[in-house]
Formats: structure tokens, sequence, C-alpha cells
């Protein structure tokens, strides 16, 4: 099973492990008998049942970061559209910058997630504790880090082009006082798109150097 772990981890992994193979699982009854050692039992059952859960969830990236990211940028990014170009009104209540603001923050925690279920999906496969996957391969060979940097620089030049129209209302206002909820909806999403071009580039940087083979890592293959 090509097991990797070497703590106690190990007893999770060779069940996790056993299942991705089909392999089939026996129990076989033993008798327990005093080990003969003087001191207490070491093991912490909270210390020890997180490491055992920490494991588990780098078997699980999509549910662990993947549908949460793309749920959260997605609402983010609809929500933030919309209120950058009006208020919305539902009766009586009306959202607004504020909301806005929380828009742009589930945009950039949701890319950051997306990006750390990539990175930990390419960190299991070349430590050995996921199988290679076809279609993640594909995947990674499409988005290459050149894709990636040029994808971040567009993002970038629209926020930059965001930023520089705010500037000119500025200006136009002789850098003045401006309507604070106006000011905010044009500014929030500028800098929002800045960050996440930011985030897009520098994920591609560290996405390739996970990629990297090596005599002992097998990362996804290209």
């Amino acid at each position: 099973m090509d097991l990797k772990t070497t703590g106690m981890e190990l007893a999770s992994e060779m069940v996790i492990k056993a299942t991705l193979k089909s392999l089939r699982i026996t129990e076989v009854p033993i008798t327990l008998h005093p080990d003969g050692r003087s001191r207490p039992p070491h093991l912490k059952p909270w210390r020890d049942g997180w490491r055992h859960l920490r494991f588990m969830l780098i078997y699980s990236p999509r549910w662990l970061f993947l549908v949460p990211g793309l749920l959260l940028a997605a609402l983010g990014a609809a929500a933030g559209t919309a209120l950058a170009l009006a208020p919305i009104h539902l009766g009586d209540v009306v959202f607004s910058t504020g909301t806005l603001a929380v828009a742009c923050m589930s945009v950039i925690i949701g890319t950051q997630l997306v990006a750390f279920a990539f990175f930990t999906k390419v960190f299991a496969i070349g430590e050995g504790l996921l199988p290679q996957d076809a279609r993640f391969s594909k995947v990674f060979k499409t988005f290459t880090l050149e894709k990636g940097i040029c994808f971040g620089l567009f993002i970038l030049a629209l926020g930059l082009g965001l930023l520089l129209r705010s500037l000119w209302i500025w200006k136009r206002a002789g850098y003045g006082l401006l309507p604070y909820a106006d000011n905010m909806a044009r500014l929030l999403p500028a800098v929002t798109l800045i960050v996440v071009s930011i985030q897009t580039v520098f994920s591609s940087f560290f996405m390739s150097v996970l990629g990297l083979k090596t005599d002992s890592r097998r990362p996804p293959n290209t």
C-alpha cells in the first residue's frame, strides 16, 4: 500500500488506502495482555483524535476547501457585482456598502480556499498519500504557471482600471470629499480584484513548486 506516515496516523492511512485500492479488510480477533510497562498510558484522546482527523482531511480537499471556496467566491462575486451597480432594496431592508464589503471578503476567502484545494491535492499525490488522478492531472497540465500568471495579470488590469476610474472621478471633484457609499462602491471591487490577482499569480508559482518532480516525489502526471 506504500504507507508513508510514521506516527499514529498510520492506522488511518492503512484503512483509507485499503479503501482507495479496493482491498479486502478483515478483522482478526486477538487477546489483549498487559504490556508490562510501569508508566501510565501516554495516549491523549483529544490530541491523538485531532491528529487522525487532520490527516483524514488531507484526503478530502474537495469538501474541505474546493466546494466551500467555490460557493463563497460565486456568491460573493454575484452579490458584489449587483451591489457595485446599485443598492439592493428588499422591503425596508437596504443592502449597500457594508454588504458589498462582506461580498468582497467572500470572494477573497473563496479564491484562497480554491487555491488551498489544489495545493493539498498536489501535495497529497506527490507524497504518495493519494493515488494519481487522471482528471486532476489533465487540469494540472492545462492550468500551467504561465497561464496562471497571465490570468492573474488580466485580473490585475481590471482592478487597476477600476481604481484609475475612481481616481479620475475624485480628480473631477477637485480631490475633495465624495459621497461615501458611491466612493466605496467603486473602490471595493477595484481593490478586491487587485488582491485576487496577487493571490492568483503567487498561487500559480507555489503550485509550480509543488509540482516539481524529484527522486522521492511523484506529483500529478503532466
